[in-house]
């Protein structure tokens, strides 16, 4: 089965109150901005996007996400999304940018051979977890397909 599949955004549920925060820390650290701000069904709807990666913030969450995560090896919580991944051009270029704006790393920068990749893991505001993978193109073994 050809289904034609390709990736249009993550979405993450956050809280009203993190909200703007959680806005205000997209743009600070990582560059993105607002597309698009509605609101449907009861909920507040952001589209955040920086290149060609879109972000969902969904302000709807009774409650905030558990405590910060400090260690990605032992981050694994069955009942939510453990974390999406951005490519980045420089990963120690982007690791010490976001160190030096005050994003601590929770993993890395390591090396992980049987993918081909070098990459590093950090939390936003309200406890996603972030990877950020060297851009070098598709993993040994992975076809890119149109």
């Amino acid at each position: 089965m050809t289904l034609g599949i390709s990736h249009d955004h993550v979405g993450i549920t956050v809280t009203d109150e993190d909200l703007e925060a959680t806005i205000a820390w997209y743009a600070r650290h990582l560059g993105f901005g607002v597309e698009r701000r509605f609101a449907s069904h009861g909920t507040t709807f952001v589209f955040l996007t920086a290149g060609g990666v879109r972000i969902e913030l969904l302000a709807g969450a009774v409650r905030r996400a558990g405590e910060p995560v400090d260690d990605v090896l032992r981050s694994m919580d069955p009942s939510r999304l453990h974390h999406f991944c951005l490519a980045v051009e420089d990963l120690d270029a982007a690791v010490s940018e976001l160190r030096d704006s005050g994003v601590p790393l929770v993993g890395g920068p390591m090396d992980v051979p049987a993918i081909g990749r070098r990459i590093a893991f950090v939390t936003d505001n309200v406890g996603t977890l972030i990877e950020l993978s060297a851009s070098s193109g598709p993993a040994p073994g992975r076809e890119t397909r149109r």
